[in-house]
């Protein structure tokens, strides 16, 4: 899935080394506790309270960092309602905390763990007997609400103890979002092997020389080609995305197919890719389907989306019309459209400098697989880059979306080591905005501007088109597909029930349309009637920070969302290991709360309070207790300065004893 995900293979670099994951919680049992804690006192009014949740940030309301797609942090809410706590991608109870029955004989079972309420960590789990299937392993990412957070990947603690029934793993394309977790999760899977395309299996296999996990087992894939997964049967059909490879999925199952279209959109002309296979997609209407899962990431949008070729004449124009060089900003992984500015280069004999790990690293890797045609000495250096004239160069880049440490916002900034702009610079920003970046990719612009360059953008003159089907595009496949229930996936809540009115507008009827929310169980009988069942899988988020792999528990985000909001005070108290006396006045450090200079009257009574504090633990105490001090001054130093304040910033206190 590209408008939402392709930050991070806009810049690779951005992903950290990650060591192998391992399922065991090295925190011990202390962090085991912490994860299963559902409420936290409250420092002002000693009263224990469940965490109160933060305002939501949807990725197409607030953010989609790096291509993030995201659902938001939820921590434990009141009345026993969902918790979405991270835990290690092994857990032991699922979100409601009752037990998944066993499957009966002969049924089929569709899991998704993610991309269900959230545009991300897509994955799902099918499982029949003792086979099982798994579809794609993505991340998503994080929220402005998660400090500290690199991304989320699905949580696979439903699949402990079935490790030797998993016959497969099948990628639909090669975005992070679908991709992302596998470094993270095969390993305790038992590592089965990868079923994708060969650009797919190409960048899984340059991700994964990033970390220290065994090699993965590939194979490689067509739209041609047949698979057998135990007692699944596979066949696949190209979809038109704005990556290449991309596949949709006929499971064949002994209770009837599935159709999975994967990110898709219906476009039907070549532009650096196989176009959408619709006499496939057609014939699949005679085959009696049993459900078809279709991706619901634009199915807010009215309309058909936009085909490739329809940008490619305003791709031409703007090469040909530039005066001095075109800087193009856009998606590392949008192939096609990178060889189509490549082609509108070579028609009028410009070059072509790509800047960008990420982007050159897919370029390269498309040319080596044949996805991508570039004539020799089209791309070239930036070393003999001031061998021609700026108008017959062109320059593509990644960092659309206003990424702070992306190509075209160093160029903006000033930063980049041999690329500044220049009065008569055309910029082209070849993507649509994600959601949330809209003030990033402002602040881009105007830099922009300031510098003396025309910038281009989407909402100007059609240069980009979308990987994902609109409301229309939908509506047609289900027209072609005819399942017999629909499911919609990829989005959130309200992108699926939006997708829903479209399958009614189709001809679909209301008890034929499941809506699943992560870790809905649906079984389907010998018949294809489908029943959801009331216990749900665990679905919860696992956090990737660092190094750490669901170590990072709502408690630790938490404690920072505190001390982002309202800041933090170290007292620093003295005592006697003997007496209790205190023996230095305490110190007090204020970091994002108040500036201490300008405050000293508050800093002076939040001294006296913690004076006041000790001495009264010295009337009441024979005996020296550091826990109780540090308790007592966290407790009440926090009601004190909210009095004073209404602000909560975090209490820290310090207590040495001499």
């Amino acid at each position: 899935m590209k408008d939402s995900t392709d930050k991070l293979l806009s810049d690779n670099s951005s992903i950290r080394k990650t060591y192998r994951f391992k399922p065991t919680n090295p925190a011990g049992k202390k962090t085991k506790a912490k994860l299963k804690t559902k409420t936290t006192k409250n420092p002002l009014t000693k009263e224990t309270r469940p965490i109160k949740p933060t305002k939501p940030v949807r990725p197409h309301e607030k953010r989609l960092g790096a291509g993030g797609k995201t659902r938001p942090f939820k921590p434990t809410g009141p009345a026993g309602k969902k918790t979405n706590k991270p835990t290690r991608p092994f857990a032991k109870k699922s979100n409601k905390g009752k037990l998944i029955p066993a499957a009966g004989p002969q049924k089929l079972r569709v899991i998704p763990i993610g991309g269900c309420e959230e545009v991300g960590r897509n994955m799902t789990i099918f499982e029949y007997g003792n086979d099982i299937m798994i579809l794609d392993m993505g991340l998503q990412w994080p929220e402005e609400d998660m400090p500290g957070i690199d991304y989320i990947i699905p949580n696979i603690s439903s699949l402990k103890g079935k490790e030797k029934k998993i016959r497969g793993v099948v990628i639909t394309h090669g975005h992070y979002d679908h991709i992302g977790a596998i470094p993270h999760l095969m390993e305790p899977l038992g590592n089965p092997t990868i079923y994708g395309t060969p650009l797919t299996l190409g960048i899984i296999a340059k991700r994964q020389e990033d970390f220290t996990t065994q090699p993965l087992k590939l194979k490689s894939i067509t739209s041609d080609t047949k698979v057998v997964l135990g007692k699944f049967r596979l066949s696949f059909f190209a979809v038109s995305h704005n990556i290449p490879g991309s596949l949709g999925v006929v499971i064949d199952t002994p209770n009837g197919k599935i159709v999975h279209t994967g990110d898709f959109k219906l476009d039907t002309t070549r532009s650096g890719d196989i176009p959408t296979e619709i006499d496939k997609i057609k014939a699949l209407g005679k085959q009696n389907i049993v459900a078809l899962m279709a991706d619901s990431t634009n199915a807010t949008q009215e309309g058909h989306q936009l085909k490739e070729y329809e940008i490619q004449g305003n791709i031409d124009q703007i090469l040909k019309d530039a005066k001095g060089r075109v800087i193009v900003g856009t998606f590392a992984s949008l192939i096609g459209r990178l060889q189509q500015i490549i082609w509108a280069a070579e028609k009028i004999n410009k070059k072509v400098l790509i800047e960008g790990f990420g982007m050159k690293r897919n370029v390269e890797l498309a040319q080596n697989l044949g996805y991508m045609k570039v004539k020799k000495g089209t791309i070239i250096t930036n070393k003999n880059m001031k061998q021609f004239p700026d108008n017959k160069i062109v320059i593509l880049c990644t960092g659309a979306q206003g990424e702070d440490n992306a190509v075209m916002m160093r160029i903006a900034n000033r930063e980049h080591r041999t690329l500044k702009v220049e009065k008569g610079d055309t910029i082209v920003f070849s993507s649509s905005v994600i959601p949330g970046n809209e003030r990033s990719v402002q602040r881009l612009k105007d830099n922009l501007y300031r510098l003396g360059a025309e910038v281009i953008h989407y909402k100007m003159m059609d240069v980009h088109a979308g990987g994902h089907a609109k409301q229309e595009d939908l509506f047609d496949m289900i027209k072609m597909v005819k399942p017999k229930n629909h499911i919609p996936v990829y989005g959130n809540h309200s992108f699926l029930r939006i997708h829903a009115k479209v399958a009614e507008r189709a001809g679909m009827k209301k008890h034929n349309i499941i809506i699943p929310d992560n870790g809905q169980i649906i079984e389907f009988d010998k018949r294809g009637v489908a029943n959801i069942l009331k216990q749900k899988a665990i679905s919860d988020y696992v956090f990737v920070d660092g190094l750490g792999v669901g170590d990072v528990s709502n408690i630790v985000l938490r404690d920072r969302q505190m001390m982002a909001g309202d800041g933090m005070i170290v007292i620093i108290t003295t005592i006697s290991g003997k007496t209790g006396r205190l023996i230095h006045s305490p110190d007090i450090i204020s970091r994002g709360f108040i500036y201490m200079k300008e405050n000293k009257s508050l800093v002076e009574a939040i001294r006296t309070k913690s004076k006041n504090i000790i001495n009264d633990h010295n009337k009441t105490h024979t005996q020296v207790n550091d826990t109780y001090i540090k308790d007592t001054l966290r407790n009440d130093l926090g009601q004190f300065v909210f009095s004073k304040t209404k602000r909560r910033p975090m209490i820290l206190p310090v207590v040495i004893e001499v």
